[in-house]
């Protein structure tokens, strides 16, 4: 029985259509890519800002990050519908189609895995030390040149974890991404939408190896983020 399973199972991991896996790990690191950077600067901007004016910022950046993603997905569908005056004005001025488009994921990835990025980049900036930044002003470093030269360098962990937790997120969004890409095989379809639809069929076992590849992915990237911090612990105890 246990030989039978195995065969089975090895014969629909050789049948797979891996374009979903692609799709996911495509879209993922496009979204972190894009996410990285516009973490980055809006929590620094965010630091800057009085109290009053983080405490609104702080709300819309990490609102997508407690809506329900079919909510978003569906704020993101009536944004970017070519009826619709910034659907059209993309598609009118440089051909760019959102909706039902690998572009679509990509939007969809970034929209709601940005909070991840943002408030883990936020988090690293606010550690670190404030007399360094005032000992380097006292110097007459320039801001951008404090920025680059101490800010990021002890933000480091933080910002990789950020980016390890981005990337996470963004291959695993399924309802966001159903509402604005769709579900087209080969295009659209990540993983997520993919288990969900062998599920509908009936397909169990297939769902299952699936799932089986995506928490082995999972536990990879946790893998990754702990030993970053590990790296962290051990440069801090050896200085």
């Amino acid at each position: 029985m246990f030989l039978r399973s195995m065969g089975l199972i090895w014969t629909i991991i050789q049948e797979l259509d891996w374009s979903p896996l692609w799709i996911s790990v495509k879209t993922g690191l496009a979204a972190t890519l894009l996410s990285f950077f516009l973490g980055i600067f809006a929590a620094r901007r965010a630091m800057w800002a009085g109290s009053r004016g983080r405490a609104v910022l702080d709300g819309i950046l990490t609102m997508p990050m407690v809506l329900p993603p079919t909510a978003s997905g569906l704020i993101l569908l009536l944004i970017f519908s070519r009826r619709r005056p910034v659907g059209m004005f993309l598609r009118n001025a440089f051909g760019i189609s959102v909706v039902q488009s690998w572009l679509g994921c990509v939007v969809a990835a970034v929209v709601i895995a940005f909070p991840l990025m943002y408030r883990s980049a936020r988090a690293a900036f606010e550690q670190i030390d404030e007399n360094m930044i005032f000992a380097a002003r006292t110097l007459g470093l320039s801001e951008a040149r404090i920025f680059r030269k101490i800010v990021l360098p002890n933000a480091a962990p933080g910002l990789l974890s950020g980016g390890v937790l981005t990337f996470a997120r963004a291959m695993g969004e399924y309802g966001a991404t159903s509402m604005l890409a769709g579900n087209i095989p080969g295009q659209t379809a990540t993983v997520s939408q993919k288990i969900a639809m062998v599920v509908q069929d009936g397909d169990f076992l297939t769902a299952g190896v699936w799932v089986v590849i995506v928490s082995a992915i999972a536990f990879a990237i946790i893998v990754l983020m702990n030993l970053i911090f590990a790296g962290r612990r051990n440069h801090a105890y050896h200085h």
